[in-house]
């Protein structure tokens, strides 16, 4: 067939213009070409020459600046107009092939090029737009006026010829005219609003702050339409990835309107709104104001969803369309050409009616259909979750404010617990979050599910509805079994919580632990825990699995029932389009159905939620005192605090009027100028902590301005009291509290309970005032912290605080006091700083800190003190008795007046001197605590704190770290972790579960086969009875009865159907209970080694691995195995075999799908390689960012006085909103890529449909196989859109989960220690060590192998009960060598005998249950006293009342509830130091073993206690041996034997008395410097 322009049909004169020209239609045709040509002539070179120089004036970063009027809709019309170009394009090829002759190129010729044309003319549009040079869009206005005119003239023409709505290219072209006539007036928007091209002067227009900002690159509010709705801007990051991990540098910044300020102001602004002046007490509703804030983007949301869910319908329809005119295209070709259309110019034209009867159009539409729905389904997710995102900040944000408006009554009447603000931070701001992220789906489903009925019924009838009825009864019950989840979520909670604790419990004491052994009773009890944890762990992976199953057995139900009631009803099966959409109907209704349920469960805990919230906000706020008005704070609503400047001025006169007064009554006669002098004055006050008993009443007093104000009193008489009252955090009830003006900006508070932040030393110093090095210098040496600062790893940068270093108590103080000292204020008010310091420091502190550093400066002091020897450097003195104030004055006026107060005093202060004398002797209690402090560092040196094991793991495995192998690393997938999580599970279990999977997936695919092949000889028998039917009638036979045929043919079928699918709902039921309990069993395995490696791990390991790292494991990893990786690697497992079995179904039914399947596979690796890479990174962002931010929410809770009082609100506002905004980049970033994600994997859905589509129609023109296989591979098809992308984001997040296994599994390979021994316990004595002798040969001992030896070639003898002492500096090896009488350490040469046994050869246990020892820290476990005295259970009540009398105990034990069942608390907290030293005592007497080593046993105890301890170590241990290790000599100046130990060797070895005769000997240089 000749090509040519108009057709070259014989007997026809195509370029005939008698008529006219405008009469000739391939004349029409041809003008129409004109614009499209002209554009695309113009606009190429413009756009290959590039934009040379003219760029835009204003420099911006992004090229995303869209800033002409009417642009979104430009790109609507434009998508449109692409489509309804291809639409003419089809419609010319059709009715081309109709006609018999030549090829007419008129017929779509132009259409193609219209389509070219329209797409440079979007490309063009965007290059103006992007760069701003508008003058350019002239052309696009000529082109927009001329493409109109042409079209309107063929419109015109058809009209006069009768060509009507009735023909398709009718329709077609009158489209056209509408979207050219909206463009255009969408371009004269343009050119008007901004007076562009023909004007003088445009309009000049500023790009966004945002874009302006390089920080921003979060750019979806930015981009254009086409990239919004691809992400295709995210291409960058997420590819990017692949090479260098995304840090925070890399997403930069939230836009403004995303930031938490701006949603806070907006939520708050809402809220307040609803407070009327009629009604101002009247709670405003959350619900409302958060509507009021964010009802438009749910609103548009839900818009999206609907589009979405309307468009999912479009699938069955379209698969029933298809199959249906399948066979119909089949029998037409053969029934000839008798459908010609009518014909007008000569040519053919189309039917409209005919359009969507062609299977290939379906097809294309149903492609569309898809790529639409996707879009609009993933557009609607951003939206809430952005949303979500926005309302969470402004949650959190409004928590945050009114936390620092808290009354400090409600903290400390426990009120509102910090528990209760933690989880108002964590969980309930994160359930409103999840809520609204839901909260479409309420609405959508129920329509999403009345469609689908609808239609159902219109494809079979009322059994569909039988179906239907189905899916809606079960799911109430699928409503129970999430709530039973929750359920059994809580009590697995309570029980895990209790494992950690008691393993926390472990860990801590393990040193005892392994001395004692006692391991393994410890061990059980974890166990014991660890199995009621294990069964309500059961339980939720039962109900889990029952989840699991009715979701996958639902659909098969359902099918079931309806193909089965339509049997009897109709008599007959149902037709392949019937049956096929009806399959795909019941896929579409369970997913809502489904999540219903969830939906539900989480409406009602945002209900809770909300509940919560508002009681919060409307809990008691700390009253505003009158200075408070003055205050310049530079809070959120800065603007708001005009008004109090007025009262601040006229409160000058008033005030000192008022104190003239008041002051004329004193009995010492003013001078002039002290009326001036006062900083705070307090007059008739009386103040409460709520509940309106006055705890301080009638207090009148002042403090001088630049002078040391002591408070002094008994034990709870309100002097801190005083201090808040002070600070306006007590409740006033009567009386005033009046600043001098310049005082009160900000107080420098020390408060008792020293608080810290989770920062560097030297920003808790600083506290945000600027850093000047030589105050700072001077702060550190008056509190002397060097001493402890050097000790840290790195100095004053180390962080402190929840994830850094715990200090003790008193370093605590010093730090909270030097913070106080150094803030430049005028008033320092320092809470009982000495009480957790010994005497050196609070002298040092006194003299160096308060007396010189603060009252050089003239600041003014407040000091609560205890310690009344330093009254006399007080220049102003207020004695409290029981909340009022008892004297008030110097210690002259208090001498000369009140006799007996100062003599009480005077009594007090000689006994404080003795104890001081006392206390000289001791070694100091700060020694005591660097030493602790060392001993925790002195660990982390050799390991340097290896958080992160995986980084150790990778570089052992690669030396040459270039960046190819490290980005290799990167996107494997850990294989090997995933086998060795399998492998634990237990081998049958693993085989169970794949072939239960396999197995399973096969049936349901018979199902469908078999589906296929009933309506299929449903087709071809009726197809068989039309022709016999056509046959009878013409032979004028009678008819015959089709009936029986069908009849047969259906008891064929059916039962086979049923058993098929009963066999398939028991296949899902095994299934998804295996794979719980495959997680499970491995679970239960890992815990269990985990726990037995790490209990029986030799010591050096817990020194080298810090503690928080070992209960990670046991925590956060446990859990994830225990809950998180089954229901992940359930779905994986049934994503990708559901894609496999379908990829497979439309392959064996069209071989041509496999060709087209390759590029598909390509492009799928490709997106889930990068994808899986950048989750992860956004992942670990989202992680590690969260952290801080609830962190911080916990410390402003705990320190709201201190920043109250130094009113540092503003900078701790600042810091929240900060950390929430670097949260919420980090986790809108990680919505986002998954949005990317599933947009490209639905695309790729898309396109595996339309190729299976193409596939099988294309097939069927030669016959290849049966109708209903259309059906089934179609069906197929679609579900494969909707797994895709579970596919890839369930192996990203096993991915991420697996680490939790290479985490434990990591620990799983620490060595043991050795338990056996060479020797067998039936060998030992039973009464071994009878006397206890010890010999110590040639002792060498280290730590470990790699470590130099601690102690050197060491001899030494004991005889049966002496008493030896053993001395030495720190870190001379004298605990090691208690440690090497235990075997705890690596005795690598010579040896230790115990009574004539190398104890070396002993198995352990035996070894270490025969010895005594008691360590240098107090540790009690959480129990009983019993248990702590004697775990196994093994002595009588007389023996362990016999132990506590012999350790002074016996009286207090006694005065307890329940006596020696008397409870003790974590660690013994409920004891002081000195009685959990004494308890210790008394369990090492409990065992009654001939050997006593005691390692500085007495460290902590007072002297008294110290000297009752010596003597009964004297006398009821008189015939054993005892060993002490000494921190203060003179506890060992009556022993027998005297060791001095330096450097790990042996220096003096003697009686005390000869030692003590060389003066220049060691052991006396020690006496004299203790004494």
């Amino acid at each position: 067939m000749a090509l040519s322009f108009c057709g070259s049909d014989e007997g026809i004169n195509a370029y005939s213009v008698e008529n006219g020209v405008l009469n000739n239609g391939c004349f029409v045709d041809a003008l129409n070409l004109v614009p499209h040509v002209f554009l695309l002539f113009i606009t190429f070179p413009i756009l290959f020459i590039g934009w040379g120089s003219q760029s835009s004036k204003v420099q911006i970063h992004h090229n995303t600046w869209l800033h002409f009027p009417g642009h979104n809709l430009r790109w609507i019309l434009t998508f449109s107009l692409l489509f309804v170009h291809v639409c003419e394009f089809a419609e010319g090829i059709v009715s081309n092939n109709r006609m018999m002759g030549t090829n007419h190129l008129h017929l779509y010729m132009p259409a193609f090029m219209g389509f070219v044309a329209a797409t440079t003319s979007v490309v063009y549009y965007h290059n103006i737009e992007t760069s701003n040079f508008p003058k350019l869009l002239l052309v696009l206005f000529i082109y927009w006026v001329l493409a109109f005119i042409t079209k309107s003239i063929k419109l015109w023409k058809y009209a006069e010829y009768k060509v009507g709505p009735q023909h398709l290219r009718f329709c077609i072209t009158a489209l056209l005219v509408i979207l050219y006539g909206l463009l255009m007036a969408v371009e004269v928007n343009v050119i008007r609003v901004r007076k562009y091209v023909f004007f003088a002067n445009p309009q000049k227009v500023k790009p966004p702050e945002d874009l302006q900002d390089l920080g921003v690159r979060f750019l979806q509010p930015f981009v254009n339409l086409l990239s919004k709705a691809t992400y295709w801007w995210m291409n960058p990051l997420i590819i990017g990835a692949h090479k260098r991990p995304i840090e925070l540098k890399k997403i930069g910044k939230l836009p403004i309107a995303m930031r938490a300020l701006t949603n806070y102001l907006r939520l708050k602004d809402a809220y307040e709104d609803q407070r009327t002046a009629e009604d101002p007490d009247r709670a405003p509703s959350i619900w409302r104001s958060m509507y009021r804030a964010f009802g438009r983007p749910i609103l548009l949301s839900s818009t999206f969803r609907y589009l979405a869910d309307l468009l999912g319908f479009a699938g069955p329809l379209c698969i029933s369309g298809i199959v249906k005119y399948l066979k119909d295209d089949d029998d037409g070709a053969t029934s000839g050409k008798e459908t010609m259309g009518e014909t007008y110019f000569n040519v053919h034209f189309m039917h409209s009616s005919k359009l969507l009867q062609n299977t290939s159009v379906l097809a294309v539409l149903l492609f569309l259909a898809l790529i639409l729905q996707r879009t609009f389904l993933q557009a609607s997710y951003y939206v809430t979750i952005e949303t979500g995102i926005n309302l969470r900040g402004a949650l959190l944000a409004m928590i945050y404010n009114k936390i620092l408006r808290l009354s400090t009554s409600n903290m400390s009447m426990g009120e509102m617990t910090l528990g209760q603000i933690n989880n108002l931070v964590a969980i309930e701001t994160n359930q409103l979050m999840w809520f609204l992220f839901l909260c479409p789906n309420l609405w959508a489903m129920p329509v999403q599910i009345v469609m689908g009925v609808i239609l159902l019924y219109y494809l079979l009838g009322w059994s569909a509805l039988v179906g239907a009825s189905v899916i809606v009864l079960l799911a109430p019950l699928q409503y129970l079994i999430a709530t039973k989840l929750a359920d059994t979520q809580k009590s697995t909670l309570e029980h895990s919580t209790d494992r950690l604790k008691k393993t926390t419990e472990i860990l801590k004491g393990i040193k005892l632990l392994k001395l004692y052994a006692w391991e393994n009773i410890f061990c059980d009890s974890v166990e014991e825990t660890r199995g009621k944890e294990l069964t309500s762990l059961k339980t939720f992976a039962f109900y889990t699995s029952l989840s699991i199953f009715m979701n996958a057995a639902i659909p098969i139900a359902a099918v079931l029932a309806t193909f089965v009631m339509h049997h009897f009803i109709n008599k007959t099966g149902p037709t392949p389009s019937e049956a096929f959409a009806a399959l795909a109907l019941f896929h579409i209704l369970v997913t809502p159905l489904f999540l219903l349920s969830t939906v539900v469960r989480f409406a009602v805990k945002a209900l809770v939620s909300v509940q919560k919230l508002s009681e919060f906000l409307q809990s008691d706020e700390i009253g505003d005192d009158s200075w408070r008005n003055g205050d310049i704070s530079v809070s959120f609503e800065a603007g708001k605090k005009h008004l109090g400047a007025t009262k601040a001025i006229n409160r000058k006169q008033p005030i000192r009027y008022q104190m003239d007064n008041y002051e004329q009554p004193t009995r010492r006669q003013m001078r002039p100028t002290e009326t001036e002098d006062v900083a705070v004055k307090v007059s008739n006050g009386s103040f409460t902590w709520g509940s309106n008993l006055s705890t301080l009443s009638d207090i009148n007093i002042r403090i001088p301005t630049g002078q040391l104000t002591m408070i002094v009193g008994q034990v709870g008489c309100g002097k801190s009291s005083l201090l808040l009252a002070m600070l306006g955090e007590m409740q006033t009830i009567d009386g005033r509290v009046y600043w001098s003006n310049k005082n009160r900006y900000s107080v420098a508070y020390a408060a008792q309970k020293s608080w810290l932040l989770n920062a560097t030393v030297e920003e808790n110093i600083t506290f945000g005032s600027p850093f000047s090095k030589q105050r700072y210098k001077a702060v550190i040496d008056a509190c002397s912290l060097q001493p402890d600062i050097d000790l840290l790893p790195f100095g004053d940068q180390t962080e402190i605080g929840e994830r850094g270093i715990n200090l003790s108590g008193g370093q605590r103080q010093r730090i909270c006091v030097a913070r106080a000292l150094y803030q430049n204020t005028n008033i320092v008010f320092l809470d009982d700083p000495f009480s957790a310091l010994d005497i050196h420091l609070s002298d040092h502190l006194m003299q160096e800190g308060i007396l010189k550093f603060l009252q050089d400066d003239k600041r003014t002091v407040v000091l609560v003190t205890h310690k009344l020897q330093y009254l006399i450097h007080a220049d102003w003195i207020i004695a409290m008795k029981d909340g009022s104030i008892l004297r008030e004055g110097t210690l002259k006026d208090i001498q000369t007046h009140d006799v007996e107060l100062y003599d009480h005093w005077k009594t007090l202060m000689n006994r404080q001197d003795q104890e001081l004398e006392k206390d000289i002797q001791q070694d100091s209690q700060t020694m005591l605590e660097r030493k602790t402090l060392r001993r925790a560092f002195y660990s982390r040196e050799a390991k340097n704190q290896i958080d992160d094991e995986d980084e150790e793991e990778e570089v052992e495995e690669e030396d040459d770290d270039n960046l190819s192998t490290t980005t290799n690393r990167r996107s494997k997938i850990p294989w090997k972790v995933c086998w060795c999580y399998m492998s634990s599970g237990g081998f049958f279990m693993v085989f169970l579960m794949v072939s239960c999977k396999l197995l399973k997936h096969s049936v349901i695919v018979a199902i469908d086969y078999w589906l296929a092949l009933w309506t299929s000889s449903k087709t071809n028998q009726s197809a068989a009875n039309a022709t016999s039917l056509a046959d009878s009638i013409s032979s004028n036979t009678t008819l015959p009865t089709p009936s029986i045929s069908e009849a047969q043919n259906d008891s064929y079928y059916l039962p086979v159907f049923i058993i098929l699918c009963a066999a398939g709902i028991t296949l899902c039921l095994i299934t998804s209970l295996t794979v719980e309990f495959l997680g499970l069993s491995a679970a239960t395995n890992l815990h269990h080694n985990l726990l037995n490696k790490i209990i029986h791990a030799p010591i050096r390991f817990f020194d080298i691995t810090p503690l928080g790292q070992i209960l990670n494991r046991f925590s956060a990893d446990t859990n994830i195995i225990d809950q998180h990786i089954p229901p992940t690697l359930e779905s994986l497992t049934r994503s990708t075999l559901l894609c496999l079995s379908a990829i497979g179904v439309i392959s064996s039914i069209t071989p041509m799908f496999l060709i087209a399947l390759v590029p598909l596979a390509v492009a799928f690796y490709f997106i889930q390689k990068y994808f899986r890479v950048a989750s992860k990174d956004l992942q670990d962002l989202d992680d590690s960012t969260q952290l801080p931010l609830l962190c911080h929410f916990s410390e402003t809770a705990e320190g709201l006085t201190t920043i109250r009082a130094f009113r540092h609100e503003a900078r701790f506002k600042q810091r929240m909103l900060e950390l929430t905004d670097t949260n919420n980049t980090a986790y809108l970033f990680l919505s986002a890529a998954n949005r990317w994600l599933e947009v490209r994997t639905d695309y790729l859905g898309a396109v595996i449909v339309l190729t299976a589509a193409g596939a099988s129609i294309w097939s069927l023109r030669y016959g290849l196989h049966s109708v209903g296989l259309v059906g089934l591979g179609l069906t197929y098809a679609l579900t494969v859109t909707n797994y895709l992308n579970w596919v890839v984001r369930n192996l990203a997040d096993l991915e991420v989960q697996m680490s939790a296994v290479k985490k434990v599994n990591s620990f799983l390979s620490t060595e043991s220690e050795n338990y056996e021994g060479s020797m067998d316990t039936s060998q030992v004595p039973e009464n071994w060590p009878q006397d206890g002798e010890i010999k110590i040969q040639g002792l060498c001992v280290r730590y470990d192998p790699m470590l130099k030896p601690v102690l050197k070639h060491v001899n030494a003898y004991i005889k049966p009960g002496q008493k030896v002492g053993i001395c030495g500096r720190t870190g001379s090896g004298k605990s090691s060598l208690s440690l090497a009488f235990f075997n705890m350490v690596d005795i690598f040469e010579g040896k230790i005998i115990i009574d004539g046994i190398d104890i070396c050869k002993l198995p352990l246990q035996t070894l270490r249950s025969r010895l005594s020892i008691i360590l240098q820290d107090p540790v009690l476990f959480s129990g009983s006293i019993r248990f702590n005295l004697d775990p196994e259970r093994t002595c009588t009540d007389d023996r362990l009342w016999e132990a506590l009398e012999i350790a002074q105990l016996k009286n207090m034990v006694k005065a307890l509830p329940g006596g020696l069942d008397a409870v003790v608390t974590e660690g013994g907290e409920n004891f002081s130091v000195g009685q959990r030293q004494l308890f210790c005592l008394a369990r090492a007497f409990v065992r009654k073993s001939s050997i006593l080593i005691m390692d500085e046993a007495t460290a902590s105890i007072d002297m008294a206690t110290e000297n009752i301890l010596q003597k009964v170590v004297m006398t009821a241990f008189a015939d054993r041996t005892v060993v002490t290790i000494a921190h203060r000599v003179h506890t060992i100046l009556t022993a027998d034997l005297v060791i001095v130990m330096k450097r790990g060797n042996i220096l003096e070895y003697d009686k005390p008395e000869t030692l003590l005769e060389q003066e220049d000997g060691m052991f006396a240089s020690f006496v004299k410097a203790d004494m």
